[in-house]
């Protein structure tokens, strides 16, 4: 892989985690019915924002990368989330959660090593 294209696959995750992230925090910070939280939230617009921006470079992604790599590494945003859960958020995650987020990484490192 070029670094171009491994530039674009973390920014992909990097845009998928902080769209989850603001999602999260725009429709906890507000009361009141869901489509006035999604429509008024500045950080939920702001996760709206970072997928659209995601998808963009998603589609550059695809044009230049197998899809049977592509879409195994973009898993690696479940990772990415379940560390902003723990560390921006304060979530508690369980072992079993920890270890699902290693196997998913070890599983990425696979699929790029064979794609190599």
């Amino acid at each position: 892989m070029t670094q171009t294209i491994v530039a674009l696959f973390v920014a992909t995750i990097l845009l998928d985690v902080a769209g989850q992230t603001a999602f999260k925090l725009g429709l906890s910070s507000h009361e009141g019915a869901l489509w006035r939280r999604v429509l008024t939230s500045p950080m939920t617009l702001a996760g709206v924002a970072a997928y659209a921006l995601e998808i963009l470079l998603w589609l550059a992604v695809l044009s230049a990368a197998p899809l049977s790599v592509a879409f195994p590494v973009a898993a690696l945003a479940y990772c990415g989330v379940l560390l902003t859960g723990r560390f921006v958020l304060g979530e508690r995650v369980s072992a079993r959660r920890w270890l699902g987020a290693s196997i998913i990484t070890l599983g990425v490192a696979l699929v790029c090593i064979s794609a190599a």
